[in-house]
């Protein structure tokens, strides 16, 4: 049955789709291990009128935090990384906060969003960036001591991914590829350089709702330049260093990864660490990822509108039932493990429900206004999350 979010102007690409309507989305539900909903409508490439479908990878944003976070947690299960220790050690420099030399800022903390780090400098970096020349901004972080305030940093993702590829010799997209997305069988990669040209040939491409192009119009091939360019516009990986910038690959959001294999990722949380026969986690590192390390007292954070009010490791929660916390996206009270998404005119999604119900969506296209609905998310969100 097809849901209302994904009942759009199938028309041609010239015609915009009705305002506040996505150009294009896909949802997949998996429930009891079987797809119980596979649904795609509009268009994944409006200048090729390009149907999109549920296997089209697209940044998810955000959603590529949780990834991150499962392939941190497999190199702690292997004992090569440890949550609580100092990254300085890791990175190969002293990582502090100005205001607090004093106290060291772990895994942990970058994980959940306490680290300190704030949003505060453009995390979206040049090639030939150097991360610990960027964080000596004192802009980079917020008044808070780390440890116990939240504060949403997308900053905090590229420190993750240079102590991971210090700690492994290994480029971040290519861990990543060895870490998660190869043992699951899932076509993906982070900012198309590791996918094939196949791959990045059904590339959805992030539109205004006018759908005009922003990201990831690939037109049919894979980009000659994958990653943000350096300062003098060249774009060569040669000169790659392990650690050096972490924030290359866009740890924080440059997943691409197409709704079933979305679904996958669910399912691995869902089935504590295993899915399809493949185990890639223990269920105590699962549950380390999916228990609350912060949850919201109405000051020890900044809840963003009400969307975050616990947060795990690279894990959002919805329906908290925290006072002052509209976050209860599927409007039904019941609590559920994921990550949303929201970059270059997509929203996204990926939500597993006591049971194991998985709810993955994107769609693009979506006005930077877009009204609210019910809860703290879109109006749009809610529909894709509840299919209706």
């Amino acid at each position: 049955m097809p849901i209302a979010a994904l009942a759009l102007a199938l028309v041609s690409p010239q015609q915009p789709p009705p305002p506040a309507e996505p150009v294009a989305g896909a949802r997949v539900v998996v429930e009891g291990g079987k797809v119980v909903a596979a649904q795609s409508a509009g268009f994944a490439d409006p200048a090729a009128a390009r149907r999109a479908t549920v296997d089209d990878p697209v940044r998810v944003a955000s959603i590529s935090k949780l990834v991150v976070a499962i392939g941190v947690m497999r190199l702690v299960e292997a004992g090569t990384l440890d949550l609580d220790s100092d990254v300085s050690a890791r990175l190969g420099w002293r990582l502090r906060h100005p205001r607090f030399p004093d106290v060291p800022i772990t895994l942990r903390l970058l994980l959940s969003h306490r680290s300190g780090l704030a949003d505060g400098i453009d995390y979206v970096l040049p090639l030939d960036a150097d991360l610990q020349a960027a964080l000596s901004d004192p802009k980079a972080w917020g008044a808070e001591a780390p440890g116990g305030y939240f504060r949403y940093a997308n900053i905090a993702w590229p420190v993750i991914a240079s102590v991971m590829e210090r700690a492994t010799g290994e480029r971040f997209d290519r861990l990543m590829d060895r870490l998660v997305l190869a043992p699951l069988d899932i076509a993906g990669c982070f900012q198309w350089e590791a996918c094939d040209a196949a791959t990045a040939a059904r590339a959805v491409v992030l539109v205004e709702p006018d759908g005009t192009p922003i990201r990831d119009d690939n037109r049919g091939t894979k980009p000659v330049c994958s990653v943000t360019p350096a300062r003098s516009g060249g774009c060569s990986l040669a000169s790659w260093e392990a650690g050096r910038n972490g924030a290359i690959f866009s740890p924080q959001g440059g997943l691409r990864i197409s709704a079933q294999g979305l679904a996958k990722i669910g399912r691995l949380i869902a089935g504590s660490g295993s899915v399809d026969g493949v185990r890639l986690l223990t269920p105590a590192s699962v549950r380390a990822m999916t228990t609350p390390a912060w949850t919201y007292d109405g000051r020890n954070g900044a809840i963003e509108g009400g969307i975050y009010c616990r947060y795990g490791l690279g894990v959002m929660f919805t329906g908290s039932g925290i006072a002052g916390c509209p976050d209860d996206l599927f409007g039904d009270g019941r609590p559920r493990v994921g990550h949303a998404g929201e970059a270059y005119r997509l929203r996204s999604g990926l939500w597993v429900e006591p049971g194991g119900r998985v709810t993955a969506y994107w769609s693009t296209g979506i006005p930077q206004d877009a009204p609210l609905g019910s809860s703290g998310y879109s109006a749009i969100e809610e529909r894709l999350a509840r299919g209706r």
